[in-house]
């Protein structure tokens, strides 16, 4: 797969995260996914139906996982900084992604550190392993 082949991969996979899509989320997903998602917990979340539960809860919503815009508010991401490790049936890829939500109070970026793991399984890409970490100097030893 091709620098770009990836980056339009992760596209499709971030926007239906972004659009609450579960099906194409389930597409590009292995089921045995491992997270670290530091702003939710501290600990290693396993499998599909922990975003699953909040990809239904913010359709219901209108909200977007992520951002921090009220319901219905225009939202889009960017993938910054990317950089690409390809080991033939393995990609990594690490970059910050920037959250922007529209409000009546202006545009609001969140962003964080992230890399995802993509391993090619029974012919298919999914995304295996996440790991996000603050895109802001945090404390090494908790005050």
């Amino acid at each position: 797969m091709t620098n770009d082949e990836i980056i339009a991969f992760l596209k499709v996979h971030l926007q239906s995260i972004q659009d609450n899509d579960i099906q194409t989320y389930r597409e590009t997903t292995a089921g045995d996914l491992t997270l670290y998602e530091w702003w939710i917990t501290p600990h290693r979340i396993d499998g599909l139906p922990f975003h699953e539960f909040m990809m239904t809860s913010n359709a219901e919503r209108g909200t977007v996982f992520g951002s921090e815009g009220k319901a219905k508010s225009p939202t889009r991401f960017d993938l910054s900084n990317m950089h690409i490790q390809n080991y033939g049936d393995t990609i990594i890829a690490s970059y910050t992604l920037l959250i922007s939500t529209a409000s009546s109070e202006g545009v609001k970026v969140a962003s964080h550190n992230e890399s995802r793991v993509i391993v090619k399984c029974n012919g298919a890409w999914k995304v295996v392993h996440v790991h996000k970490s603050p895109a802001y100097q945090a404390p090494h030893i908790p005050s």
